[in-house]
């Protein structure tokens, strides 16, 4: 993980200008209170999961914990239990907590502090699976198959107790030494076997090195590129796992919501295919966009401009809500099949909603009222959110990297060309990893070079290279 420290001020500029909220309304904090007095006297009927070993795997220090799991070995293939923060237990529909998710959308993360899609109270307290207490779940029992194909769905509100609470590194840290929990010693095995089908089913997998903000004990920054771990990978697959799985329950009951992405248009993987070869990248002609990115080497320079590169071929995402006859798109060309959101209700609106969905259909009951009316909605909310989300995402980068390089104008640095247009290119930064634009012509697309910076705005958050 490459690391540099940076001095520099708080986040409060960039919360303004975005005009973030600094905190909840007294009515939003009365009824989340009054949610957590006695959570589980309003629960309903409930199954009683305490007796399993679930675990949580988060990135470190977090408390807004949506999900644990429990992974078992079975006579046909793998048993996951996937246990999902009940956040509807908490939210009255149409009351003040309800209207302020849907006005908020989604979680903000900020390297300063987060702005929380519910009151902290129930965020990292009351809903949250944290270890060592009881918690109302949505329960996902998933079967799935010696060839890592989904063979049965159950999904149901229960009660469960987390036992342990891990991060990504120390996860992979044990199944290397070979000592894993045994909650999560199949993951290897089950997320390789999830991997392998999302290929053959042609999903994308862009393995972009992630830029990532800490604060030190000075009270600057740290920015850093963090590697992607083989767990954060295979964690992921079970996510996306339990998403497919409640999409095919919403199809097939002709109502929920989905996330969506049409196929790529034939001229666009043509494009991909010609930048590849500009790249020294061999395709084989019989070979898929997935089946050839995933031969790749992420850490060669040629195979992050062309992860840079297929970006394009996701643009276009949305959600689609429907409530009889099918949408035209029910799938996400990204993940090579019908997907839903359902395993982050904490920090992301539309999951309460389609998770509602699905327990209703399931348990043969109509789905509540609250749920039909809020479908039209959600789409734009979440649309809306997702773009505040990452113009805030980039814009922390933005003031980190500037706050970085502050000191650093004239000096030169070796940097991967990710993309070129004909008078400047996106270069990422060995290190400092920063990711730019840079002035010039004749970019070697996937190649390295040098570039010197010419100027640093700290203000307006930018930073300037030119080829040297």
């Amino acid at each position: 993980m490459i690391r540099t420290h940076a001095s520099g001020g708080d986040f409060g500029r960039l919360r303004a200008e975005f005009a973030l909220p600094e905190s909840f309304g007294p009515d939003v904090l009365a009824e989340a209170e009054a949610a957590v007095l006695d959570p589980l006297a309003a629960t309903g009927e409930r199954e009683d999961a305490t007796g399993l070993p679930f675990v949580t795997i988060d990135p470190p220090g977090s408390k807004d914990l949506d999900q644990a799991m429990l992974l078992e070995r079975t006579v046909h293939g793998f048993r996951v239990h996937y246990a999902i923060a009940d956040l509807a237990v908490f939210v009255p529909p149409g009351g003040a907590l309800d209207r302020e998710a849907r006005r908020r959308g989604q979680t903000l993360y900020l390297p300063d502090g987060n702005v929380p899609l519910h009151p902290p109270v129930l965020s990292e307290g009351a809903a949250s699976l944290l270890p060592g207490e009881v918690r109302p779940a949505v329960l996902w029992t998933i079967d799935v198959g010696e060839d890592g194909a989904l063979a049965g769905t159950r999904v149901r509100r229960a009660l469960v107790r987390s036992t342990e609470q891990f991060d990504y590194e120390g996860v992979q840290a044990a199944l290397d030494a070979g000592c894993p929990h045994p909650s999560v010693a199949a993951l290897p095995e089950l997320g390789r076997l999830r991997r392998e089908r999302a290929v053959r089913r042609g999903a994308l997998e862009l393995q972009l090195p992630e830029q990532e903000i800490t604060g030190d004990v000075d009270g600057g920054w740290v920015l850093a590129r963090r590697p992607r771990t083989a767990v954060d990978a295979w964690n992921a697959e079970l996510s996306l796992l339990t998403g497919m799985a409640a999409a095919q329950i919403m199809i097939e009951a002709g109502i929920g919501v989905l996330r969506t992405l049409p196929p790529a248009d034939p001229d666009s993987v043509g494009w991909l295919r010609r930048s590849a070869a500009a790249g020294g990248l061999s395709w084989p002609p019989e070979t898929t966009v997935s089946e050839f990115l995933s031969t790749l080497d992420p850490e060669r320079p040629a195979s992050m401009a062309l992860y840079a590169d297929t970006t394009r071929l996701l643009r276009g995402a949305g959600y689609t809500a429907f409530d009889g006859a099918l949408p035209e798109v029910v799938t996400h060309a990204g993940i090579g099949g019908p997907y839903a959101h359902v395993t982050a209700p904490i920090r992301r609106l539309v999951d309460r909603f389609a998770t509602e969905v699905c327990l209703a259909v399931t348990a043969g009951r109509e789905v509540p009222s609250w749920v039909r009316e809020a479908l039209a909605d959600v789409p734009a909310q979440m649309s809306a959110s997702d773009g505040l989300a990452a113009r805030v995402e980039r814009a922390c980068i933005d003031q980190v990297e500037a706050w970085v390089l502050a000191e650093r104008v004239g000096q030169e640095f070796a940097a991967v060309v990710l993309r070129a247009e004909e008078t400047r290119a996106e270069i990422l930064l060995e290190d400092p990893p920063v990711m730019a634009k840079c002035a010039g012509t004749r970019f070697p697309e996937g190649e390295r070079i040098m570039v010197r910076l010419s100027e640093v705005d700290v203000e307006h958050r930018r930073v300037s290279f030119e080829r040297v």
